[in-house]
């Protein structure tokens, strides 16, 4: 009986380990689809939009690119949460995912029990830009006119815990300046706020408001990031231009929901792989100002694990809440 039962586990698992084979040597057959949990512009729109054309020849199958914004990032991403593992519904997001849990009291997912990470994909640091008609033309300057006039100057955001958001509330902190948080549904919508006056300044992705930099329609005051950009190696660090210590950068993840099979993950991670180290597409992040990741699935792993400590840190000490 027992040698029965041996018998029947070996041939159980043989079977599942050619029904394994087959559905990695088949996959994907069908279009995959990424959902983007922000409206189009961001920083995370930007960089899977460009993934998913590159995935696409790489695959032989389309990605598609779908947005499904609202409640800062939870509601796309809970969809994927709730999704089936088979590898053909994935989640790009980025700071928000591991910032959001300390931000909400309660959020309809869990961050390191619901989802599959596939890859860390791409980094990339933000600039502080100003509307044209604000006067301020440095970063000392913005902090004496925020100091001159508490209240009065407001930021945009692309909504509560996004990386805009954080990335002001650490500047507000560092700075002791009083500017207001206006939050929109998207990195977008609040790049279109500062381009039509609504707002005076905000904190956003290289990669997405370059082109408005180079055109002159926004003024950049600073990058976040604890080094220049080679991108724009004339225009400072915030540390350098007045804030000690300030070092800001985001990401862009790619992940699955928890019960896609390793082998499924695996596939996926080599084809982002491939994706994300094609010439044409490194030059042209490297061209706006990101940088290339492509972290394994256990590294994305160990780094969403320490980014929710640290950001748990972040968000108690620093007061910030959801508006």
């Amino acid at each position: 009986m027992l040698r029965f039962a041996y018998f029947c586990i070996a041939a159980a698992c043989a079977i599942t380990s050619a029904t394994t084979c087959a559905q990695v040597k088949n996959f994907p057959n069908r279009p995959v689809r990424i959902i983007v949990p922000v409206p189009p512009g961001g920083i995370v729109d930007v960089v899977v939009r460009l993934l998913g054309q590159k995935m696409t020849e790489v695959m032989g199958q389309s990605v598609v690119i779908d947005n499904r914004p609202g409640a800062s990032t939870n509601i796309g991403t809970e969809m994927v949460a709730r999704a089936p593992g088979d590898g053909y519904t994935l989640l790009s997001n980025s700071l928000p995912l591991v910032v959001n849990p300390s931000m909400f009291a309660k959020l309809p997912f869990d961050v390191e029990k619901d989802f599959a990470p596939v890859s860390l994909v791409a980094g990339a640091p933000y600039a502080i830009v100003v509307h044209p008609s604000v006067p301020a033309k440095s970063v000392r300057e913005l902090i004496a006119l925020a100091r001159v006039k508490p209240g009065l100057l407001k930021y945009s955001s692309a909504g509560n815990g996004t990386n805009l958001h954080v990335a002001a509330e650490l500047f507000k902190n560092m700075s002791g300046t009083n500017i207001v948080h206006v939050p929109y549904k998207g990195g977008g919508p609040a790049l279109t706020a500062i381009l039509g006056g609504e707002c005076d300044l905000s904190f956003l992705a290289l990669v997405a408001v370059l082109p408005q930099i180079n055109a002159g329609k926004v003024r950049a005051l600073a990058i976040t990031s604890s080094t220049r950009s080679t991108v724009l190696p004339d225009l400072p660090t915030v540390a350098e231009a007045g804030v000690p210590g300030y070092e800001f950068s985001s990401w862009v993840g790619i992940l699955a929901p928890a019960s896609t099979p390793a082998n499924i993950v695996s596939a996926l991670h080599e084809h982002i792989v491939k994706a994300m180290h094609a010439p044409d597409l490194t030059e042209r992040f490297t061209r706006e100002g990101a940088d290339v990741i492509a972290s394994s699935p256990a590294q994305f792993g160990a780094y969403i694990k320490a980014e929710l400590a640290r950001w748990s840190k972040v968000v108690k000490e620093s007061g910030m809440k959801a508006d």
